[in-house]
This record gives C-alpha cells, sequence and structure tokens, in this order.
C-alpha cells in the first residue's frame, strides 16, 4: 500500500477506506484552512466534484491504423479522468476551491495527487487495495481532425461508492458535480443517490455529465432518466442528447431534454454549444476558433469553465461562451487537463512508477 504524502493511508480496510470522514481534502491549496461557512451564508463558492481518476495513454497517429502490424504513432501517459479533468479545468478558470473525489490503485495514487494539486485541486483520492486505477487508451487521429477514439478500462473508479462519501464534503460547496461515469457501475449509482440526496438537503446544486455515448447506450436512456431525476444542471453531448431523447437534431434533442432537467447546455463541438430551458433552446453559443491537435478532454474543458463561471455568478449563456473558450484550448494540446507552470505541452510526462 502507498500512503499518501503526510503519511495517511488511506487503505485501512479490504476497500480502502481508512480516510478520517470529516475531512474534506488532505492536500491541495487550502489545507488546514476552514472548509468554509454553512448553506446559504454567502461564502458557499467550493466546487465539489465527484467521479473518475484515471491515466490516460494518449496515442496520436495518421490513419488508417495498419491491423496486424505497427502503425508509427507518438504515445504519451498522461493523468486524466472525466471528473479529475473538470475539476483542473475549474481551478484554471478562477475557482479557488475546487475539490475532488475520486478513487485510485496504490500503485499511482501519488502520482494523481501530486497532478491534481498542481492543478490547483484539492484531491481527496481513496486508494483502493485490490484495483488498479483505470487506464484509457486514447487513439487520436491526426487525419480526422483530431478526432479521439477510447479504449477504457475503469479499474478502481468504478470501485467508488456511498462508503467513500461524507456529507461534510459538503461544508462551503456552492455546486456538486457528478461525473457520469459513476452511472456505468453499481456503487457508482448507489454514490450518485446519496450524494444528490445529501445536496438536495443542503440547497447545493447538482450538476452531471452523461459522460459516453458507448455506456450509456448499455445502461439505457429511461434507466439513465430516472437517475438523474433532481439534477439541476445536465450538460450532453449532442451525441449523447440525441441518444436519451431519439432525436437526430441537436437542438430538437436539447430542448426535449429541458423539460426533464431545468437547465441543459448542449455541447456541440465545433458547432459551440446550446443553452435549452423549459422546452426550448434560448441560446446558441459559438464555439472559439481553434487549430485541433488532440480533442480529448474537450467536453471536460467545457464543463468545468461552465461551472467556474456559474459559481461566479454568470449566467448560462455567459458561462456557456467561457466553456466554449476552455474547449477550444483544450484540443490544441495532447491530454485532457490545462496546463501548469512550466509545462511543456510536446515533452512526455513523467508517468507513474510501476
Amino acid at each position: 500500500m502507498t500512503p499518501r504524502p503526510g503519511g495517511r493511508d488511506h487503505g485501512a480496510d479490504d476497500r480502502g477506506h481508512g480516510h478520517d470522514p470529516d475531512r474534506t481534502a488532505a492536500t491541495g491549496p487550502g489545507t488546514g484552512a476552514p472548509a468554509g461557512g454553512g448553506p446559504g451564508d454567502g461564502r458557499d463558492r467550493a466546487l465539489l466534484v465527484v467521479g473518475d481518476v484515471v491515466t490516460d495513454v494518449v496515442a496520436r497517429y495518421r490513419g488508417p491504423l495498419a491491423p496486424g502490424t505497427d502503425t508509427v504513432s507518438v504515445v504519451r501517459t498522461l493523468p486524466g479522468g472525466a471528473g479529475a479533468n473538470v475539476a483542473c479545468w475549474a481551478a484554471r478558470h478562477g475557482c479557488a476551491d475546487v475539490r475532488l473525489l475520486g478513487r485510485v490503485g496504490a500503485e499511482s495514487a501519488a502520482w494523481h495527487e501530486r497532478e491534481l494539486t498542481a492543478c490547483g485541486v484539492r484531491p481527496r483520492l481513496v486508494v483502493d487495495p485490490q484495483a488498479a486505477t483505470g487506464t484509457v487508451i486514447c487513439l487520436v487521429d491526426t487525419d480526422a481532425a483530431a478526432e479521439r477514439t477510447f479504449l477504457t478500462d475503469s479499474g478502481a473508479a468504478l470501485r467508488l461508492g456511498p462508503a467513500d462519501w461524507s456529507d461534510a464534503l459538503l461544508d462551503g460547496v456552492g455546486r456538486l458535480h457528478l461525473s457520469g461515469y459513476l452511472l456505468f457501475s453499481e456503487s457508482g449509482r448507489a454514490l450518485v443517490r446519496t450524494a444528490s440526496a445529501a445536496a438536495r438537503a443542503r440547497a447545493v446544486p447538482v450538476s452531471l455529465d452523461p459522460a459516453s455515448a458507448g455506456f450509456l447506450v448499455e445502461l439505457g436512456r429511461d434507466r439513465f432518466l430516472s437517475l438523474v431525476e433532481g439534477v439541476d444542471v445536465l450538460l450532453p453531448s449532442r451525441d449523447e442528447a440525441c441518444l436519451l431523447t431519439g432525436r437526430s437534431d441537436g437542438e430538437g434533442a436539447a430542448a426535449e431534454l429541458s423539460r426533464l432537467v431545468p437547465l441543459v447546455v448542449s455541447k456541440q463541438g465545433a458547432d459551440g454549444a446550446l443553452v435549452a430551458r423549459d422546452g426550448a433552446v434560448l441560446a446558441r453559443v459559438p464555439a472559439a476558433a481553434a487549430v485541433p491537435l488532440d480533442t480529448t478532454g474537450a467536453g471536460d474543458a467545457f464543463t468545468g469553465a461552465f461551472l467556474a463561471a456559474l459559481l461566479a455568478g454568470a449566467g448560462a449563456e455567459s458561462a456557456a461562451a467561457e466553456g466554449c473558450r476552455a474547449g477550444a484550448r483544450a484540443v490544441e494540446r495532447v491530454g485532457g487537463r490545462p496546463s501548469v507552470p512550466g509545462d511543456d505541452p510536446a515533452a512526455p510526462a513523467t508517468a507513474p512508477a510501476r
């Protein structure tokens, strides 16, 4: 078992539940400072993200792939995960207190914690003594507008569950964001229900990003919609919105979803974003100009910047515009995270020790 910095070990039992439930975060900016006041006291400005932390292996190649033999590519190992990426982009866009609850394997826990902290996130990582950190192989075709295909082994991320939750995590929190990847395991679905109920009890708004059209097919539309009942903001991609409604047009899909969720902000890729309420699209936000290098994490960048803007008091349309700008910056670098001081986007990342 790998102890966390400072000597704390989160692997006290067979699922790694040795953490102190009253500590909002063990490391990161603001450690040791008060977590903030209670709900409604005007100081609830933290963003709590609950979701996946994974290791991305990004392979950029010029297509087509050559079956049965070698294809020349540039390969980098980078920190990733939709939940973790959202947290990092929110911190990058001015949210001073971003907290992340996630589950990782012992083999890379220290590396992921350092990377999150460097981005300004306060990580609350539960170390799983049995499962390794999830790994995603990102195949990026440089001849196809840097479009990517994922091969996903969710690993420890699928084992995040209600036992990892504490209501104290919401102290000082102004918004709770749930990664849609939580919906693809039984323990994750139970955690969504637990965290959402705790947030509603404190009048903390909840947002959710469906995360994966491919996994949504397996989960099913009706099951998904029942699980997100009570969510305040839904942030689907165009494909996800169409899948959830059976519509083929992005605008119609966003409008229909907004009859079920108070605010729907649908990411449209190179076409920007749609803001919908009460069954109607209220705003069409154009995309920012970009020369794509790797589209991995563009939606996460949008979500993080959007949530940071909402917490700062922006309206939905202005926040969506900020999200579009972040998405444009994201596609111009390799990997799903924003740059940090001293970062060279062309240099190989330091991979976790094995």
